[in-house]
């Protein structure tokens, strides 16, 4: 099994998961800022050509951040990230949805039609319009996260999951892009209660950290 690695806020959120669970796997790094994501060899076999990517044993390519999340579930269930019954493992992929649709997708789309316009506008069709609308659509989804976290230590409660990953990978990278410029309260504490774990500091890419990129 082999991770493509690079530095960006979705491969970031992997690290962060395989320290959580204590786990290593051999990695080769994409140059995402060069596209290197982008051309023939790695685009045939992940058309997406997004980061990170998971190999498998047999050549299969995952290539889909919470996909790879649940493969590596399913092979290292211990310490559990997602769930370890139907239960748990329900509502950490309902918040992980909720999440995708209310926040993190925005927050990716909004920084390549803002801030990553000139870098993306070679590689893919980008929406410069829709700039501010998504970072509305952001403050929206910040809105009604914060007081379902009220009285939580996560979001799923008492549990550390994938779902918190996806979240904050998502978040410190946006503050770096002032894509919020301010977390609400809730979120706030929540957000510096994921951000003291170890996993957190280790996770961050040592190219991205020295060129400047926060969360990455």
């Amino acid at each position: 099994m082999k991770i493509f690695n690079s530095l960006g806020p979705n491969p970031r959120g992997l690290r962060m998961m395989l320290l959580e669970k204590g786990l290593t796997f051999p990695m080769e790094r994409i140059d995402l800022l060069a596209a290197e994501n982008r051309g023939a060899e790695y685009a045939a076999r992940n058309p997406g050509a997004q980061l990170p990517s998971l190999e498998t044993d047999s050549g299969m390519m995952i290539s889909e951040t919470v996909p790879i999340f649940e493969y590596i579930e399913d092979n290292h269930p211990n310490p559990p990230m997602i769930g370890s019954n139907a239960e748990e493992k329900g509502e950490c992929r309902m918040w992980t949805r909720r999440i995708e649709l209310k926040l993190t997708e925005h927050i990716y789309c909004a920084f390549r039609y803002g801030p990553g316009l000139e870098m993306y506008t070679p590689r893919q069709a980008v929406f410069p319009e829709m700039f501010e609308g998504l970072k509305g659509q952001v403050a929206v989804g910040l809105e009604w996260l914060d007081p379902l976290l009220a009285d939580k230590q996560f979001l799923c409660g008492d549990r550390f999951t994938t779902a918190d990953i996806v979240l904050y990978a998502a978040l410190d990278f946006g503050q770096g892009i002032q894509i919020p410029a301010k977390l609400p309260s809730n979120v706030e504490a929540w957000f510096q209660r994921v951000n003291s774990r170890p996993s957190a500091t280790a996770s961050l890419d040592e190219e991205g950290t020295a060129g400047g990129f926060r969360g990455v």
